[in-house]
């Protein structure tokens, strides 16, 4: 494999420029997971963004690196990697993700850093870049996040009613006030473990491109896990509070039994796809988990209206961010 040759001052500002959209990522998605813990009032905005934060970081240490695998090696080609398409990738995905944040919609980073890479690499050497195996299964779980959000979301709060059939509100609440608490935390694990693996793959990729890392190397170094890690629990720290409104309330109303039910669904998600290598949405898992539980109660407890103008975000998300990417690989084929 050819090795690129390019400044240290361009490395470092491709870089820099990955861990920012690893920071807006965290910030844009802090809503996923305190949205229904901060909306049913067990927790109040300021300790939730911190608890998330939290268990974002403490997730280096529970999941392997497959999804950084996936989107390093496994979705176009090493070969036309190089500083531009870099460069347009993650302007590309960081303009959606400031759109999408203006406008309080709550679509997909992994998905526009996706949409990115491909609209880059397309705008360099054609679609003949692109690696269909990986951008298969990533568009496929476009779907089935969602979906398997929405079935384990529903099948939780199912459960939940039978099991306590016989308990008074008073008490269901106490004890879910509680329990949120948990399966709040394995949400924030959940969106740690994949999405900081996301850029994690990208500068993976740009280091290999580089020869800083070898494509044969089983891992990244280990300053780029930590750093990633670090800049998402910084960005849900600081919070993406637009979208927290439209998770936890404009979809369906919550109580704490339906935070936990859709937190746990969309966790359960979470988990497999890490485990599968898949880079998922963890916005489009926990919005299926809210509707499935919405659902579960009854139909018409779903602001149907709401979650289309969601799906269409969802829709549009690799597209626009490919189109965005594109434009900006030419720019920086002129001013890098």
């Amino acid at each position: 494999m050819h090795t690129l040759q390019i400044s240290i001052y361009v490395l470092v500002f491709l870089i820099a420029l990955a861990l920012v959209f690893d920071f807006m990522n965290g910030f844009h998605d802090a809503a996923n997971a305190i949205a229904t813990v901060v909306s049913t009032g067990v927790l109040k905005p300021q300790q939730a963004v911190a608890m998330a934060a939290l268990f974002n970081f403490i997730a280096i240490a529970v999941f392997q690196l497959h999804v950084a695998a996936t989107v390093g090696k496994g979705t176009i080609d090493p070969n036309v990697v190089d500083h531009y398409v870099v460069f347009g990738a993650l302007v590309g995905a960081i303009c959606w993700n400031i759109l999408t944040w203006y406008y309080g919609i709550p679509s997909s980073s992994s998905h526009a850093l996706i949409g990115g890479l491909v609209g880059a690499a397309v705008a360099k050497a054609g679609t003949g870049s692109l690696i269909s195996a990986g951008l298969i299964k990533t568009i496929a779980f476009i779907v089935l996040s969602p979906l398997l959000g929405f079935v384990f979301g529903s099948i939780m709060m199912v459960l939940v009613s039978w099991i306590f059939v016989r308990s008074t509100p008073r008490k269901v609440d106490k004890w879910f006030r509680r329990l949120q608490l948990v399966s709040a935390s394995m949400y924030s694990l959940g969106h740690g473990g994949n999405d900081a693996q996301k850029t994690i793959g990208i500068i993976w990729m740009l280091l290999i491109a580089t020869g800083f890392s070898q494509a044969s190397d089983a891992l990244p170094p280990w300053w780029v896990i930590i750093s990633c890690y670090s800049a998402i629990s910084l960005g849900t720290l600081f919070g993406g509070w637009r979208i927290v409104k439209t998770m936890g309330q404009k979809i369906t109303k919550l109580k704490p039994v339906g935070g936990f039910c859709a937190e746990t669904g969309g966790a359960i998600t979470l988990f497999l796809a890490t485990m599968l290598g898949v880079p998922v949405s963890t916005t489009h898992t926990i919005t299926g988990a809210i509707v499935g539980v919405g659902a579960a109660r009854r139909v018409s407890a779903v602001r149907w209206g709401v979650a289309g103008n969601i799906v269409w975000a969802w829709v549009l998300t690799i597209p626009a961010s490919a189109f965005m990417a594109a434009i900006a690989w030419w720019i920086g084929k002129h001013i890098l």
